[in-house]
């Protein structure tokens, strides 16, 4: 992982797919979405609209707002389109550049397309390197031009655009949900474990697909389903059907969905984000209860949990930290002193709530410790006579291979450490995690399963040996040998 102001997990991509059936204004329904989403991707996105069968598209490094200038939502954008999909993006695979923004937008002998996907395919360094074999060219060094290749190539002998993404899904591995546009058709797509979230909503005729329901409600439209684990929606000018051949196996969905990556507004799979997180900060008081007088969380997901510690304990729930909202994402920290001051930039402790107090300081993760350890400092120097640090999801021991920017033990504080060792480390009085036990818990009206592998070591679906490093971004002199 790399350094950053705040060293902590990095949000999911998010996705978004609009079929306009009542002269909506696509392009404003997305821009909407897509802001919504924004906490999923803070590095680049882009849209792609659908005009009469011609798809032409934007996108850049940057946030919804940068990328989306007035000038490009009224002249370089098309204004009639009747379909369109969006794409927030945070690199977990691939580097961070303009070429690897999405969406993707393929012309080939059977049509155009255009795709957006959140997660990782596990099996993606085999098949980009089967496809490289026969000629394929790759612009990017993400999965999801893999995916696309994938698509295309089955496309070429598949009767329909449907056909060929259920055919794709025989040949992918892992984590993704696609929204996708042809000439003709909006289709999404999830992987038969249901990784990742995604969703359907309805405006009066027209059908919306997103990530999280929060982007249904920017835009007007009502929350129809979720799109099951494995099936494939197809939205065209007859309607919404469903194809359901991928269904019916065990599920796994990212429990860290409900603890940080979606908006509390969300509902994921049936269950409330904001009551999910509230359950993990109950059942953290039951398995780490401590004598305090204050319960606070750290902005923003670390808030709900910690009202749910407050009201499981008895303990008053108090307003420790002011965020600020206004540091954007490419705020440079020249120095080792403005690196060191990085979280104190990002995050004010309220002395009054404090000063002279026992405090139960809640935060939805620790990576590798730096960012807690300021925290608490922080929390120190204001004044608290005690910090108990507890943490609403158990402690990273091993990577993620779907999604999640966990890639290296080595980085993770937790391994081969005690909580007493960690607790010294970061400069808190006691420290407690939410046990696994009680993590899959969490979402209490979700009949999915989840995955929690980057706790346990124990993957749903077969995983890489290794970390697979693009061979495009890796110096001559790193290079394998060749004999």
């Amino acid at each position: 992982m790399s350094e950053c102001i705040f060293n902590k997990l990095h949000e999911e991509c998010g996705v978004f797919g609009i079929y306009d059936n009542d002269s909506l204004d696509v392009i404003a329904s997305t821009y909407s979405a897509l802001y919504a989403l924004q906490h999923r991707g803070q590095e680049s996105c882009g849209m792609a609209i659908n005009v009469d069968g011609v798809i032409t598209g934007h996108k850049d490094v940057g946030l919804v707002n940068e990328v989306f200038t007035p000038e490009v939502l009224t002249k370089i954008l098309p204004q009639n389109g009747k379909m369109a999909i969006g794409h927030v993006r945070y690199a977990t695979s691939g580097s961070r550049t303009r070429h690897n923004a999405q969406p993707l937008v393929v012309k080939h002998c059977k049509g155009a397309m255009a795709l957006a996907h959140n997660g990782n395919l596990t099996n993606a360094a085999q098949l980009r390197e089967e496809l490289e074999l026969t000629g394929a060219i790759f612009h990017t060094s993400s999965d999801t031009e893999v995916i696309s290749y994938t698509i295309t190539k089955e496309r070429l002998t598949a009767p329909s655009i449907e056909v060929a993404v259920s055919r794709t899904m025989d040949i992918i591995k892992g984590a993704y949900s696609l929204v996708i546009t042809s000439p003709t058709k909006l289709l999404a797509a999830r992987d038969p474990r249901g990784f990742r979230p995604l969703c359907i909503g309805k405006l009066e005729n027209s059908y919306f697909f997103a990530s999280e329901s929060c982007a249904l409600d920017a835009c007007g439209a009502t929350f129809v389903r979720d799109v099951e684990p494995g099936e494939i929606v197809v939205c065209d000018k007859d309607g919404l059907r469903s194809i359901k051949d991928h269904c019916g196996g065990p599920t796994n969905m990212c429990v860290f969905e409900y603890i940080y990556f979606a908006r509390p507004d969300s509902v994921i799979d049936g269950s409330s984000v904001h009551t999910a997180r509230q359950r993990a900060g109950a059942f953290l008081a039951l398995e780490h209860p401590v004598q305090a007088d204050v319960v606070i969380g750290v902005p923003d997901s670390g808030l709900d949990a910690a009202l749910g510690y407050a009201h499981q304990s008895g303990i008053p729930y108090g307003v420790g930290f002011i965020k600020n909202k206004y540091i954007g994402r490419t705020f440079i920290q020249g120095s080792q002193k403005q690196r060191e001051n990085s979280v104190r930039i990002k995050l004010n402790p309220i002395s009054a709530t404090v000063t002279g107090k026992r405090v139960i300081l809640i935060d939805d993760s620790i990576v590798r410790g730096t960012t807690s350890a300021r925290i608490v400092r922080l929390l120190r120097e204001a004044g608290a006579k005690e910090v108990h640090f507890r943490v609403s999801c158990p402690p990273f021991l091993h990577p993620c291979y779907f999604g999640t920017d966990i890639d290296s033990r080595e980085n993770l504080i937790a391994v081969n450490r005690t909580n007493e060792e960690i607790a010294e480390i970061i400069g808190a009085d006691t420290l407690g995690y939410l046990s696994v036990d009680n993590v899959v818990k969490l979402a209490d009206r979700s009949t999915c399963g989840f995955c929690t592998g980057c706790f346990t070591g124990e993957y749903p679906v077969e995983v890489p040996s290794e970390k697979v490093v693009d061979k495009f971004s890796r110096p001559l002199s790193e290079s394998p040998k060749k004999k």
